[in-house]
């Protein structure tokens, strides 16, 4: 994997270790684990963020919960084959972790830049209230070829502007991560608790212009 920092998809989070780590996978004998955030809002409502982390940016043999840790990283996706089904799992992957003494204010808990590609025609729709939404999925490229999907939520006027984006063009986010608990129905019996994760926008420019 490329050493360098890649400008197109960076993201900083700030919150406190709810979890224990579980393993995830193996590359080259590093070891990858999981481990989830909870992280602030201005609302003091908090997104609980998924992180993989290396082995070897920290002990993943401690129980770190109720400490607060500062990631440096990238939004990734991959695709999880699930009831024969594709599911796009998302989550930080940690370039750079350090623990710090305690939450910070909720404005500067969770920042993300993301430049990538327009690969799905935007939704556009309005709450019952009348407010404007548009989703959008970004393609952002990383080395060797891949691509990672994010899903991205925007609101207001830049929902009517992302609302003519066509597939393909060049956009550039800022916003933060948050995640959405929704059910999902799998039988007429029976339903699961699931967690979503996506972008919610604050800035959006199309650089095709």
């Amino acid at each position: 994997m490329s050493d360098k920092i890649i400008e197109n998809n960076q993201v900083t989070i700030m919150g406190e270790i709810v979890s224990t780590f579980t393993f995830s996978h193996e590359v080259f004998g590093e070891g990858f684990y999981m481990v989830d955030v909870s992280v602030r809002r201005l609302s003091n409502s908090v997104d609980t963020i998924p992180v993989m982390i290396s082995e070897r940016l920290i002990d993943v043999e401690q129980d770190y919960r109720g400490e607060f840790l500062m990631v440096s990283g990238q939004f990734r996706s991959y695709n999880r084959h699930d009831e024969q089904k594709n599911r796009l799992v998302l989550s930080v992957f940690a370039r750079e972790v350090s623990f710090i003494e305690e939450e910070l204010d909720g404005a500067k808990t969770n920042n993300i830049l993301l430049d990538g590609y327009i690969c799905k025609l935007p939704i556009y729709r309005k709450t019952p209230l009348g407010r404007e939404i548009a989703d959008l999925l970004l393609a952002v490229n990383r080395p060797y070829g891949k691509s990672d999907y994010i899903p991205c939520i925007c609101w207001g006027r830049n929902a009517r502007f992302a609302s003519a984006f066509e597939v393909g063009e060049h956009v550039q986010v800022l916003g933060r991560i948050q995640s959405r608990e929704y059910v999902k129905k799998l039988s007429e019996t029976e339903t699961e608790k699931r967690t979503a994760y996506e972008v919610s926008v604050s800035k959006l420019e199309c650089l095709d212009e």
